[in-house]
């Protein structure tokens, strides 16, 4: 049962697995009482394969759910040995086995095996959704006023350019699978909602009517997505059928609305709306009905984003910047702001573990993409190119 669950989980038709876990104690914890450190833990490598314990290292390290170090006492240590396309991992806590793990593969890369190893490790230790597997995208400017779409591992490795366009491509946010994207493409005069599989290189047009076609987000079932029309000179947030042409308008006013984000049952969007008189953030039912205004921090509020755990995300303006925020719509606890540091900080999207978020800064005139950790309030860069990245969307899966 364990071997079937796994297999589902974390290896993808070439990768077979089988894990050994004793019980183990784990430090790390969300609790109301707060955040009580990361376990720290040393690797000791792979023997046999210098590739796949350099993937294990960096997927430990970008996963953000150890504190890595080379040496000294630890809470865990990790070791492997690799031979003959099968790889052994040991975790040990105290010194006592606490974990084994066998993956075999058959033409499976390094990096595939490390990011399958990790989220095990992970989805046992601390019983939530691996996160090595899935994908970041954002934009990059690619010279004069163009940008386009690119693709990266969590660890900003594997970069890959997606969108090859003279003009913008931007607002990329992945569908439910994983497996493909949408994004706002901007023509001469006219704006359209593309679907594109990067895997595939095959795009289709998902919406192109007459005016603006921005910021499509969609449905957990994949079904719909959410989107910003100015059909009738109006910017207002609808819903559409990805499939066929069946569409719904949820809002009708002067204001403009923005950067819609789908609950996680997908009965409700919530969005950004300057029906007040400044952009504020509002959550309205699929089938429509009154909006309702969020309780946030600071003058504006905007580009949210809502978690699996019932958490919205988001920019909020302080001062004179931008940063990041957090409202939990349990009721458990008040919003708290999760970044203090210049620069603005915008766009941020949730992890799978609903944890991490990744978002995009822009300080000194450069703008480049960042990791944050939402409970300890650190952050890092994901990767470092010369060119200004931004509008991050990271994949659940």
């Amino acid at each position: 049962m364990i071997l079937k669950t796994l297999a589902k989980l974390f290896i993808c038709g070439a990768l077979c697995c089988s894990v050994f876990f004793a019980n183990a104690q784990v430090r790390v914890r969300k609790s109301a009482s707060g955040f009580t450190r990361n376990p720290t833990l040393t690797f000791q490598g792979v023997k046999g394969s210098l590739a796949l314990s350099a993937a294990i290292n960096s997927m430990l390290k970008a996963c953000g759910w150890f504190d890595v170090r080379s040496s000294g006492t630890t809470d865990y240590a990790l070791h492997g040995v690799y031979s003959a396309g099968s790889l052994a991992l040991e975790l040990k806590q105290n010194g006592n086995a606490v974990a084994r793990l066998t993956l075999k593969s058959a033409g499976s890369s390094e990096r595939d095996m490390a990011k399958a190893a990790v989220d095990a490790i992970l989805k046992k230790l601390f019983n939530i959704k691996g996160i090595c597997r899935s994908r970041i995208a954002f934009c990059v400017d690619t010279g004069g006023k163009s940008k386009n779409i690119y693709t990266c591992d969590i660890d900003g490795a594997n970069l890959k350019r997606i969108t090859r366009s003279r003009n913008m491509c931007v607002e990329p946010e992945w569908m439910p699978d994983g497996k493909s994207l949408l994004y706002t493409r901007y023509n001469r005069a006219s704006t359209d909602i593309i679907q594109t599989i990067p895997s595939r290189e095959l795009s289709r047009i998902v919406a192109a009517y007459k005016g603006m076609n921005l910021g499509a987000s969609s449905s957990p079932s994949g079904k719909y997505m959410a989107l910003i029309l100015s059909r009738d000179g109006q910017v207002d947030l609808y819903i559409k059928s990805l499939s066929g042409r069946a569409r719904r308008r949820l809002t009708r006013n002067r204001a403009p609305e923005a950067s819609p984000c789908w609950s996680p049952s997908g009965g409700s969007i919530c969005y950004t709306s300057g029906s007040s008189g400044r952009p504020q953030l509002y959550i309205i039912p699929m089938a429509g009905g009154t909006p309702r205004h969020l309780p946030t921090i600071g003058r504006e509020a905007v580009n949210p984003a809502w978690s699996a755990g019932n958490e919205i995300v988001y920019s909020a303006k302080l001062g004179k910047y931008y940063t990041i925020a957090i409202l939990d719509l349990n009721g458990k606890k008040p919003g708290k702001v999760v970044i203090r540091a210049d620069g603005d900080w915008e766009s941020p999207s949730w992890a799978p573990d609903n944890r991490h978020i990744v978002c995009y800064r822009t300080y000194k005139g450069r703008s480049a993409i960042y990791l944050v950790d939402t409970w300890t309030g650190r952050f890092r860069p994901l990767l470092r190119i010369k060119n200004n990245a931004s509008m991050p969307s990271w994949s659940n899966i």
